[in-house]
């Protein structure tokens, strides 16, 4: 089943989302719709407060749906170490079209939960730490524009207003 994205300012993407404590075949089923709702979106990353769901949950896949190997479960996840800096333009899903440059650890080393409970640890670096850090925050309530300067954070939620007057939003 694909979901639809949720949109900002939608009130669950600014709030923490609960963390997962059953691991079930109805999970597993919302990982499954989560993959089919993020490659119909053409994403790499999606959080489950993205579609509504606010749960300590998020998949990634680089690969765009090419490598099932890649495709990467993160419940209840968090970040225990962070080295380096980069800073590269990042987009959301629940921002359609809006994308600036965002200042991000350059490697991560996360720990989390797969589908069925089972903890791991997994490090990632450029692309892959900065879809972690993003996704990460989505659980957190907080969206990539959070990170933003006041004033290019302002410009960008004024602009949002307009599309919104306008019901292009």
């Amino acid at each position: 089943m694909i979901y639809p994205i949720v949109k900002y300012p939608e009130p669950v993407l600014a709030q923490k989302a609960d963390p997962v404590t059953v691991f079930d075949a109805e999970l597993k089923k919302l990982t499954d719709d989560m993959f089919e709702s993020m490659y119909a979106a053409e994403g790499i990353g999606l959080a489950a407060p993205q579609i509504g769901v606010s749960k300590r949950l998020f998949i990634v896949d680089l690969s765009f749906g090419k490598e099932k190997s890649d495709r990467l479960v993160l419940i209840n996840p968090e970040i225990i170490q962070r080295d380096g800096r980069q800073v590269e333009e990042e987009g959301c899903l629940s921002l359609p079209d809006i994308r600036d440059k965002v200042s991000r650890s350059f490697t991560v080393r996360i720990r989390a939960q797969d589908e069925y409970g089972k903890w791991f640890e997994m490090d990632g670096e450029e692309l892959l730490s900065r879809a972690f850090q993003h996704e990460l925050d989505h659980l957190d309530g907080i969206l990539f524009i959070d990170r933003l300067s006041r004033l290019k954070r302002d410009l960008i939620l004024r602009r949002i207003r307009k599309l919104q007057k306008n019901g292009e939003w």
